[in-house]
């Protein structure tokens, strides 16, 4: 058999291009990529500035002090509240839930960066046919030509598309916003699951002081109650005083069964937050008294209103979600200019396995395509506007969470001061009402007043307890919700990626003015 001639492999053959042609084409090709420089549509800029005020209306410490907030309940000194803490932060659904929207987002993105990136493949065929011989093509006529033919093909295929003008670079600047985004909203998921585990824990540790006020006092009505019956069977009292002092162990009693209830149920919605059974957390039920709600309630240096607004996550999601819209109008932008894809195809193609990867069976081919919508009933246009109304829409929802974010904090701020302000006038009640009692079993014990006086002075002090206790949970709660409006509970500085800027590496503008 006639051996055939060795040609080198992928030699400089362009399809349906001769030499000639092809180095003008490929110059101007090059033009074209050494002008795709700039990314059309807008640059992201700093949001418009919000007017955040001069200072606080009630400041609670100096506003010139900042408070480490990342651990804020560390400093209550409470060993189950730290331990409840840890577990909700590893294991908690929403928190995990929150991780899973970042992954999630993280992909998006890197699906985005990818395609700016060739895509290439690779395959391999056995392609077994016969033509017609009556067919447009004259099998049977051209000698040497069998009907019956099996082909043998393997190689590659590339394609590119150059970012003529930016669209990819903006689609990864949004993409990239977007993560930053969601993110920090995770970060503010982590914040609410942090309130709501010391919220929680609080009312119920509030709850098992009310209790046990409340058996104390009604432990003292039933002593009373005993006392008149028996005044009233030596006919010292009357049948309508053994009523009254009835009425008031009653009254008392029927408050029991929904303190143990509101207990039970915020130890129940513990085990929830803590991701895992309600009732995993039901020995606390029976646990030892904890000291942490009945300890001094901290007066927060609360800083300035500027520094608190950067701690805010649902105000950096909103500034990364205008950034993401900024880059939105550039990703539209593009479709107005024309495109360019290069296609890259090569391999070895033969009618016998024996010739199958010999030189003289090689194939290659490069297409590149220029592409230009020139009109499309003005759907790019319009799709333009669209994108620069949400951009209008992205600022002004981020303007609106910094001054919900105003809003949260001074309400926080108010209720707190006004906690505080009624746990110290019921401290002062119930250090009247010990004094009280004081006197009254001083009296009591010279002989110079009756057992149902001194009854009724124990149960003024247990009611005054009763009070504090409910006076000191409400602050509690009301210091909660003031460390969730000020943007604690989490570190801001270990997400600092969060506050730069996709692309560019510049930190992201949070604006605000003041008065």
């Amino acid at each position: 058999m006639k051996s055939k001639p060795r040609t080198p492999f992928l030699r400089a053959t362009v399809t349906g291009l001769t030499p000639g042609r092809a180095r003008p084409l490929a110059l101007a090709l090059s033009c074209v990529l050494l002008t795709a420089c700039a990314s059309v549509g807008p640059d992201y800029r700093e949001p418009p500035p919000v007017d955040v005020g001069s200072g606080w209306s009630l400041p609670l410490a100096s506003e010139s002090q900042s408070a480490d907030l990342s651990q804020w309940w560390s400093a209550l000194d409470d060993p189950i509240l730290d331990r409840l803490m840890a577990t909700a932060l590893a294991q908690n659904l929403d928190l995990r839930q929150a991780a899973a929207r970042i992954d999630e987002a993280r992909a998006l993105r890197d699906r985005v960066a990818g395609e700016a990136l060739p895509t290439a493949a690779a395959g391999a065929s056995v392609n077994r046919r016969r033509q017609s011989e009556n067919g447009p093509l004259p099998v049977g006529s051209i000698p040497g030509l069998d009907a019956t033919q099996t082909i043998y093909d393997a190689g590659f295929d590339a394609a590119w598309e150059a970012d003529l003008f930016g669209a990819r670079r903006r689609a990864l600047e949004g993409a990239s916003a977007r993560l930053q985004a969601t993110e920090a909203e995770a970060q503010g998921v982590r914040m609410r699951v942090v309130a709501e585990v010391a919220r929680t824990w609080f009312t119920a540790v509030g709850a098992r002081y009310e209790l046990h006020a409340q058996q104390a006092t009604l432990d003292t009505l039933q002593q009373t109650l005993e006392l008149v019956r028996l005044r009233h069977a030596l006919g010292d009292a009357s049948a309508a005083d053994v009523d009254a002092a009835y009425a008031q162990w009653t009254a008392v009693n029927a408050l029991i069964p929904d303190i143990q209830a509101r207990q039970r149920a915020a130890i129940l919605s513990l085990g929830v937050l803590l991701g895992a059974p309600p009732e995993r957390e039901l020995a606390l039920l029976d646990g030892p008294l904890t000291p942490s709600t009945l300890r001094a309630l901290p007066v927060l240096p609360v800083g300035e209103r500027a520094e608190m607004l950067r701690r805010r996550p649902d105000v950096l999601a909103a500034e990364r979600r205008l950034a993401a819209s900024s880059a939105d109008i550039g990703v539209a932008t593009a479709e107005l200019f024309p495109k360019l894809s290069i296609g890259v195809g090569g391999g070895f193609q033969a009618l016998s396995t024996g010739d199958w990867f010999d030189a003289s069976s090689s194939r290659f081919s490069i297409l590149p395509l220029i592409s230009w919508r020139l009109f499309d009933g003005g759907r790019v246009r319009a799709e333009i506007r669209a994108r620069e109304a949400a951009e209008r829409q992205a600022a002004l929802a981020y303007e609106q969470a910094v001054l919900t974010a105003l809003g949260d904090a001074e309400r926080a701020l108010g209720d707190y001061h006004g906690g505080l302000d009624t746990l110290e006038r019921r401290g002062m009640a119930l250090d009247a009402a010990r004094t009280s009692y004081g006197h009254a079993k001083a009296r009591y014990a010279a002989g110079d007043i009756a057992l149902v006086e001194l009854l009724a002075a124990q149960r003024s002090l247990h009611e005054a307890e009763t009070a504090a206790a409910r006076a000191h949970t409400n602050a509690a709660v009301q210091l909660v919700a003031l460390y969730k409006a000020l943007g604690g509970g989490w570190d801001v500085s270990t997400t600092a990626s969060t506050a730069t800027h996709p692309l560019r590496g510049a930190a992201a503008p949070v604006a605000f003015s003041s008065r």
